[in-house]
């Protein structure tokens, strides 16, 4: 809106230089850039990472199978924790000597992470496998890789204004430098009859 104001105050005003105008337009272009392509870039970036995250998901869960294991003895806690889509890392997770039956039919034991408080020998619990049977990180769920996918459309929408300002910036200082320059020009000229009596007469 500045930049709209910016050219209809200069408009036909017999004290508008033409770098004042000349900023106005940059101006009024660059907020038209900002309205049209930065939401068409965050749109198209969200779109494709959307569409790669939901295809990514499908492979995911087509893969990786959910099993029950059971708790064949507690070993000792951890402050770790190895699914970054579940609990905080700050949550203490319990080690446990786990046993569990692979898609395959394979019987597998070994050291795992369990959210259970106070395991102990029996109990059951979730897990996430291949089709081997060996343990994997649970699969991205489509509403996590959507918030990603919207994250990653503003992201661009956000860079590509940031680009359109920084060159706005960096036109406008020219502007501004150029002006000087010729102002400094112009005291050189007008600076050997500065003061006389009938300079310029």
């Amino acid at each position: 809106m500045r930049a709209i104001r910016g050219l209809w105050r200069w408009r036909g005003n017999p004290l508008c230089r033409t770098s004042d105008l000349a900023e106005a337009w940059v101006a009024l272009t660059a907020l038209l850039l900002m309205l049209s392509v930065a939401p068409l870039t965050g749109a198209l970036a969200g779109g494709g990472a959307h569409h790669a995250l939901q295809r990514s998901v499908r492979e995911q869960h087509e893969a990786r199978h959910r099993v029950t294991a059971t708790v064949v003895r507690p070993l000792e806690r951890s402050p770790l924790s190895v699914d970054p889509e579940g609990a905080s890392g700050e949550d203490l997770r319990s080690r446990v000597l786990a046993g569990w039956t692979g898609p395959d039919g394979s019987r597998h034991e070994a050291p795992v992470l369990v959210g259970l408080d106070q395991p102990s020998a029996g109990d059951r619990f979730a897990l996430w496998t291949d089709a081997r049977g060996r343990e994997v990180a649970r699969p991205l769920d489509p509403a996590t890789a959507t918030t990603h996918a919207v994250l990653a459309g503003f992201g661009a929408a956000l860079a590509v204004a940031a680009l359109v300002e920084a060159a706005r910036r960096i036109v406008v200082w020219r502007l501004v430098r150029r002006r000087y320059a010729r102002l400094e020009q112009e005291w050189e000229r007008a600076g050997p009859d500065w003061g006389r009596t009938g300079a310029g007469s």
